[in-house]
């Protein structure tokens, strides 16, 4: 997957520019997306062929200037910046494909600690699988009820696509589910093994509608926004979250939720009191 995952992800982002942004004319007789490759590779200061040939996967090596300056021209963010440079360095064969890497199951004791300073507060450890290594009475009390704990591991990209109850669960599932797998298609495009593993398992079980999207999401997911769940006691919610890299080599993040709203926080706090002793 390496080999094209680099021209996938500038291709992605190319097609998400939109020309006005740049100073371009939208016009009206296009049909690409966003900006045209030879406008891309003029704006970036490269040829039409190099870029093509980046795109194509047919070029992995390029150098830290043009990755420089075609992350300018497409305007990426920090986070989008460091996975170009990583795409780069796993094409070139920077890391090694196929190595068979120690998965953590448990978090350091500090970042469980720092999970129980976060009480009552929905909060859940993540590694880049998507497999919940731990979290807060608080988030029990919010995803228990819904079916997403009860694997082992639980595992966010697996109940998206496999357990009917996602569905219930997140009102908006469509971009729940995109998000899950774009998760999934940046680990893998990164040389996880446990991650290209799962993708290849969910192609199989869940069928087109895992494979479309996590084929057509070459971009990275979001690491805040808001999202929609549905409990069984409480009703719908609106919670914002937020995602921070947790310093470990094993890349693992922590998911902070809170409401987005006074709705969805008397929501929660109902959902405490129902439930003290899990306090």
């Amino acid at each position: 997957m390496a080999k094209t995952e680099l021209g996938a992800f500038l291709r992605a982002r190319r097609e998400a520019v939109p020309p006005a942004s740049v100073g371009l004319p939208a016009g009206n007789r296009r049909r690409t997306p966003g900006l045209r490759r030879a406008e891309l590779a003029t704006l970036a200061g490269v040829s039409v062929d190099y870029l093509t040939r980046l795109e194509q996967g047919r070029d992995r090596s390029p150098s830290p200037q043009v990755l420089a300056a075609l992350a300018e021209t497409l305007g990426l963010s920090r986070d989008e910046r460091i996975h170009l440079h990583r795409l780069a360095k796993a094409t070139g064969g920077g890391v090694c494909e196929g190595a068979v890497m120690a998965r953590a199951r448990t978090v350091r004791p500090t970042v469980q600690a720092l999970l129980d300073r976060l009480e009552p507060a929905p909060a859940l450890v993540v590694n880049q699988p998507g497999d919940l290594l731990a979290w807060t009475a608080g988030f029990g009390r919010l995803a228990g009820p819904t079916g997403l704990l009860e694997a082992e591991p639980p595992n966010l990209v697996r109940y998206a696509f496999t357990d009917p109850r996602a569905h219930d669960a997140h009102p908006d599932w469509d971009a729940v589910a995109g998000e899950r797998a774009a998760a999934l298609r940046a680990a893998a495009a990164l040389g996880d093994p446990h991650a290209a593993r799962l993708g290849e398992e969910l192609m199989i079980i869940a069928g087109d509608r895992f494979r479309d999207r996590f084929e057509g999401s070459a971009a990275l997911p979001a690491r805040t926004g808001v999202e929609r769940w549905a409990h069984p006691e409480v009703g719908k919610l609106r919670l914002a979250y937020e995602s921070l890299e947790l310093p470990d080599p094993d890349e693992q993040r922590l998911v902070v939720y809170l409401p987005a709203d006074e709705a969805s926080a008397a929501a929660l706090d109902r959902l405490t009191d129902h439930h003290p002793a899990a306090s």
